[in-house]
């Protein structure tokens, strides 16, 4: 076992000698890991320890133990299991556990399927090498009533356009390009956990969900019931986009004008928990601290996104101030910045609005 060890805030970490450290990452050898995903870690156990109540979590595919190692020494609160099927896994677990004295973090060498057929979870986290689809059935049967589920998708590129056919296959969504493919690929992904909650008689809430560097990432609440199950899927809708006269619009049926989607149409956020949540002593606090400031003043009842490139390009203008343009568009209706991209922005005004206040600020601008 060769590896080397690092530090993740509080938590000391034993990792493979040969991982990745950007991107999507790659598998090399037997064990997985990537140093990029400590952001990923970081919201994990920001998430968690905002509850502060016991809480039985499953990290179902935890590779070396970093991400269960973290919350169950992060959150101590906690009683974690930290699973992977392989075997190699293992030691890398139980050495984790060791050199940081927890107590509360137990190893586990299952398939997830078996495991969730068998034992019931406050919070169960799926963080696989691609796409969550094949683990999502087990996931929900997994969870405990008004429990939690927070799952990854790190096949971006199909969720967010690039490949139609593999997201059509996959998700049973046709996805959108162009400059909302992320917003979209995002909302995809939660309106693909609804359909198949419902399937199960069980909705959803969103409790934080986001796009960062290769992935997307939810929080998602349980919630139990046919009626949860049914209100939970009016939320889903499609969109319609012009790249040639940037109009966009969505509806919560499809016709021959919107043929995107579907797309989950409600909040991304559940603010009063984010309003809990804290970055002290995480790994990347200064990015942590970022989003958590765009997250809580980010509309996210609006499912459309524009940028400031696009509109300059359109109107054939200067680009504006992205502060000056927000506070002047925030006097006619509500804006707001976007996690998504630092040139995008949400609001609820129409596009000739938003064009005659781009103009109007562009002009001041030079």
């Amino acid at each position: 076992m060769n590896y080397v060890e690092i530090q993740e805030g509080p938590t000391r970490l034993i990792v493979p000698e040969d991982h990745s450290s950007g991107g999507p990452g790659k598998i090399n050898g037997s064990v997985f890991f990537n140093e990029q995903m400590a952001f990923n870690r970081d919201i994990s156990v920001m998430f968690l320890r905002a509850f502060d109540k016991e809480l039985k979590v499953l990290d179902a595919m935890t590779a070396t133990g970093s991400r269960a190692v973290r919350i169950a020494n992060e959150a101590p609160k906690t009683n974690v299991t930290a699973n992977d099927i392989s075997a190699y896994a293992i030691p890398f677990i139980e050495k984790n556990i060791e050199i940081n004295g927890v107590t509360n973090c137990t190893p586990s060498n299952r398939n997830l399927h078996s495991i969730l057929a068998e034992n019931i979870y406050d919070y169960i986290d799926i963080d696989p090498f691609g796409s969550p689809m094949p683990f999502l059935h087990s996931a929900i049967q997994g969870a405990r009533r008004h429990g939690y589920l927070a799952i990854t998708a790190t096949d971006a590129a199909p969720l967010a356009g690039a490949h139609r056919a593999k997201c059509e296959r996959r998700y049973q969504v046709r996805p959108l390009r162009g400059i909302m493919c992320h917003e979209a690929g995002l909302r995809i992904l939660i309106g693909t956990m609804a359909m198949e909650m419902a399937k199960f008689d069980k909705g959803l809430r969103p409790m934080l969900s986001f796009s960062a560097d290769h992935y997307f990432r939810t929080y998602l609440q349980v919630m139990d019931g046919a009626n949860n199950a049914d209100e939970t899927l009016k939320n889903l809708i499609y969109i319609a986009f012009d790249p040639v006269t940037l109009e966009r619009s969505y509806s919560y049926e499809p016709d021959k004008k919107h043929i995107y989607g579907p797309f989950w149409g409600g909040r991304l956020f559940d603010k009063e928990h984010l309003a809990k949540m804290d970055a002290h002593d995480t790994c990347v606090e200064r990015k942590c601290n970022k989003y958590l400031d765009l997250w809580k003043e980010e509309i996210d009842d609006i499912p459309l996104l524009y940028d400031m490139s696009e509109i300059s390009s359109f109107l054939k203008v200067t680009t504006p101030r992205m502060d000056t343009f927000i506070e002047r568009m925030n006097e006619y209706g509500r804006t707001s910045k976007t996690h998504i991209s630092p040139t995008a922005f949400k609001t609820e005004l129409s596009l000739k609005e938003i064009c005659d206040v781009y103009t109007e600020v562009s002009k001041e601008t030079v």
